[in-house]
């Protein structure tokens, strides 16, 4: 059965898993320190709408990889304690598709701000 409160409750948990980023994972204030230049940023240069879109999704594809990233290596710390190659291969597989996320991420906001940028400059 649908209730309300379940939802506002299911919201909770989700806070809950963002809080325990910010306070607990080095790289989320990394993450929300460039997503916080990139808005200043896309603000001062005043951005067209579709490029402002592109940002968007840029960073939540971002933060949401190193929630994943991060969910992947606790549940396999839970699974395989001790030391272990195969898990090592996991965390580092999860690590990786950070890496890439990022790595687009920075693309496109290269993409996107240098015209501006450049403009500015002359």
């Amino acid at each position: 059965m649908f209730r309300i409160s379940e939802r506002i409750k299911s919201f909770s948990y989700a806070f809950k898993g963002l809080a325990a980023m910010m306070h607990n994972q080095h790289n989320f204030y990394i993450h929300i320190t460039l997503t916080v230049i990139a808005l200043v940023l896309a603000y001062i240069l005043d951005i067209t709408k579709t490029e402002l879109l592109f940002i968007i999704v840029a960073i939540g594809m971002v933060l949401s990889a190193e929630i994943f990233n991060t969910a992947i290596e606790k549940l396999t710390d839970l699974v395989q304690p001790n030391h272990d190659p195969k898990a090592g291969i996991i965390k580092d597989l999860a690590a990786a598709a950070v890496l890439i996320t990022a790595i687009c991420a920075l693309i496109i906001g290269l993409i996107i701000f240098t015209p501006y940028l450049t403009n500015l400059i002359r």
